[in-house]
């Protein structure tokens, strides 16, 4: 009981669970699934948001490891995603609407370790480029 109160549930709730189950912590592949598996999954939000602008926003599978590593750093768990995203994209989201020029903006590994580099934003004949390192498209299937 004590853990989920810990984990964020309030007292109330928890007291009228009539069973109580013990939860493993995730490990760094089930917060990469919980980023980009879901339908309504916090990187497929923010795609979303991405394409509302016309701009593809693309994120290195090195990246997603980063951000789970760093969730898993903070020991917030899949609660953490969000607050990672949104700290590492808040400067870019802000940025594209009065940049028409944007096609792609690429989430990179050194973005998320580093927060003096932002992630990378491609513009015009550079964003048809062929990028060297595997990534995660909204379209793709696979991670």
């Amino acid at each position: 009981m004590e853990d989920l109160v810990k984990f964020g549930l309030i007292p109330e709730f928890v007291g009228r669970l009539p069973v109580h189950s013990y939860l493993d912590k995730l490990e760094k592949e089930d917060l990469i699934r919980i980023l980009v598996e879901p339908d309504n999954s916090i990187v497929k939000q923010y795609c979303h948001m991405f394409k509302m602008d016309n701009v593809d926003l693309l994120f290195e599978r090195d990246a997603l490891d980063a951000i789970a590593e760093e969730a898993m750093l903070k020991d917030t768990g899949a609660r953490g995603l969000r607050s990672i995203l949104e700290e590492l994209l808040k400067d870019v989201m802000f940025e594209i609407p009065s940049t028409k020029q944007v096609k792609k903006v690429i989430v990179t590994k050194e973005s998320v370790l580093n927060s003096d580099v932002e992630p990378l934003i491609l513009t015009g004949r550079h964003a048809n480029k062929p990028w060297s390192k595997e990534l995660y498209e909204i379209n793709s299937q696979s991670t």
